[in-house]
């Protein structure tokens, strides 16, 4: 019938007018946020290296500007590796180890060690120390010290960049963190295999072994008794020699924990620590502990999400807020884990910076030593590790146990839905889109590959006999990491028509070739295989169409378009 084939092809050809169309704005709006983004970056930039060249920054005031830099810098770079070898260690242990110890030996060796027996809950609680210490140098090195006049910048422009700290949010966070989390959580093989990365996991686990924040292991066993539930342990009980080193540790950190806090605590009552002036002391106080709870609940909240995202949904619906959470977070194609991710890391380091400024320890040429200590003692006050260490067990490691152990009642909670709304908001704006450009850049120069052209997919490795194992959660652990076969919702790659054109591609390729050595293989076994992994690239095609059109839908309806796509007629 002419007339209705000519209505179907009209259909057809307004459903792509409108797929395209729709395909253009996401681009546009991406573009301009990126755009914006990357110009507020710059921006940041400038700012900062003025201020430290004007000597209006702690350390460039009271040592030098080219130490103040080289710190900046030094502890920013070392930050990047920290955050994306975090992704790395977190991510491989699913995976069978000898699938890549020839292509990455490096990272191989990593793995031997760190995830053997606990030592992945080892190198994940001193690598919580290290970002804190690393932000704490950042802000000593490049935060604007009080009254800073840089660049005759216009009053507003200067409280907002300055005052704010928004110029060291901004820095911090792109470049830092989030554009080196973007490649790890995909490339976590070629991030890892690296000998930069081999000394980063290895001072993290040094900084356990310490015992200086054993204390955390003291929580682990309150909270662990609250839940009912034992700390499952991948090693042997340990022998007399070993309890009583592992006391004494804690011992030791719960003493120097306490000495912190006497320490902090005096410094704000005696207005001895960088904060704001004209602040109260007991306002600044208060305002400490607020803080640390906001980190704290935005810590469990991470550990929350992923714990109930592998229960169903009624379980998860405990009461109204629940319901609600639940609703942001896993409604919509699940947009809200990612997009709460990133704007939790920005919120976060928020606080850190705020935290650090409330905590650092600063006198008066004229005004006594906190606690009348002698002078060598008080520059170690004034280093701000105390307050970082106050951070790590109280404000992140603590939080992270009790969600871990109480996930429902983390997600019942009206604060964790208000938080999760501003995380959200944050995320929608585009403040940070500029980390996507950066991450590009970063993998364009270091050549990083996606983990599956190493190692395959997940279900390649399974019909190969090498299936990844379960991860490890609940209560005891501070990892939260995703199980293996699904995909990290940590820092999905923003939507792409041009990368599922090249993901078909490929695997078109990758098909025509299986086809071809089905058809000359003699091998009765070989050719099974064959045909196997045949059958999972197929699958894959179709997953990859599936993912582009509900990754079209959600862009179409985040812009509010309201217009719905009607898969059916358009395959029609």
């Amino acid at each position: 019938d002419t007339p209705a084939l000519a209505s179907y092809q009209n259909f057809f050809a307004s459903s792509q007018s409108t797929k395209t169309t729709t395909t253009m704005a996401v681009q546009g709006l991406e573009l301009l946020k990126m755009v914006v983004s990357c110009g507020l970056l710059i921006f940041s930039l400038i700012v900062v290296h003025a201020l430290i060249i004007d000597e209006q920054t702690n350390l460039s005031e009271n040592v030098h500007p080219a130490l103040a830099a080289v710190a900046l810098w030094g502890a920013l770079i070392w930050l990047s590796m920290v955050e994306g070898s975090q992704a790395s260690m977190v991510g491989l242990p699913p995976v069978d180890p000898e699938l890549y110890k020839e292509s990455h030996p490096i990272a191989y060796k990593i793995c031997q060690r760190g995830h053997k027996g606990d030592n992945l809950d080892r190198y994940l609680m001193g690598r919580q120390f290290m970002v804190l210490a690393l932000v704490f140098v950042i802000n000593m090195s490049g935060a604007p010290i009080a009254d800073a006049d840089v660049l005759n910048l216009p009053t507003p422009l200067a409280n907002c960049f300055l005052k704010s700290g928004l110029a060291m949010i901004l820095f911090t966070c792109m470049i830092g963190q989030l554009n080196t989390q973007v490649n790890a959580s995909h490339c976590m093989l070629d991030y890892l295999n690296d000998h930069f990365a081999t000394f980063t996991v290895w001072v993290a686990m040094g900084i356990e072994a310490s015992g200086l924040l054993h204390a955390s292991y003291l929580i682990q066993m309150i909270v662990s008794k609250l839940a009912g539930k034992p700390v499952e342990s991948n090693e042997p009980p340990r022998d007399a020699f070993g309890n009583l080193c592992y006391w004494g540790k804690i011992l030791f950190s719960v003493a120097f924990l306490v000495f912190a806090f006497t320490v902090t605590l005096s410094a704000l009552f005696d207005g001895k620590t960088t904060m704001w002036e004209g602040v109260p002391s007991a306002v600044a106080v208060i305002f400490f502990f607020g803080l640390m709870s906001v980190v704290g609940m935005l810590e469990g909240m991470q550990i929350a999400f992923f714990a109930v995202a592998k229960i169903t949904e009624e379980e998860r619906n405990a009461n109204r807020w629940a319901g609600m959470t639940c609703d942001l977070l896993f409604g919509n194609g699940g947009r809200g884990l990612p997009g709460f991710m990133i704007g939790r890391q920005l919120c976060v380091v928020s606080c850190f910076f705020v935290i650090a400024r409330v905590t650092t320890v600063d006198i008066e040429d004229d005004e006594s030593n906190v606690l009348g200590v002698g002078d060598g003692a008080q520059k170690f006050f004034e280093t701000g590790l105390l307050g970082a260490l106050i951070t790590t067990i109280v404000a992140s490691i603590a939080w992270q146990l009790v969600a871990g152990a109480f996930p429902l009642q983390f997600l019942g909670n009206p604060i964790t839905y208000a938080l999760l709304r501003i995380c959200l908001f944050l995320e929608a704006t585009g403040i940070c889109s500029g980390a996507w450009v950066l991450a590009d850049i970063h993998k364009s120069i270091a050549g990083f590959q996606k983990d599956e052209v190493y190692i395959g997919t997940a279900e390649e490795r399974a019909a190969l006999g090498r299936g990844d194992k379960s991860g490890a959660d609940g209560a005891g652990h501070v990892t939260g990491f995703v199980p293996a076969g699904q995909e990290n919702p940590l820092y999905k790659e923003k939507y792409n028509p041009s990368s599922y054109s090249e993901q078909r591609a490929m695997t078109l390729t990758k098909i025509a070739k299986m086809r071809a050595e089905i058809k000359e293989t003699e091998d009765g076994d070989h050719k099974e295989s064959l045909e196997t992994h045949l059958k999972l690239e197929i699958e894959h095609l179709k997953t990859i169409n599936t993912q582009q059109e509900e990754h079209e839908a959600h862009e179409q309806e985040r812009l509010g378009t309201g217009k719905e796509y009607d898969t059916e007629q358009d395959e029609a």
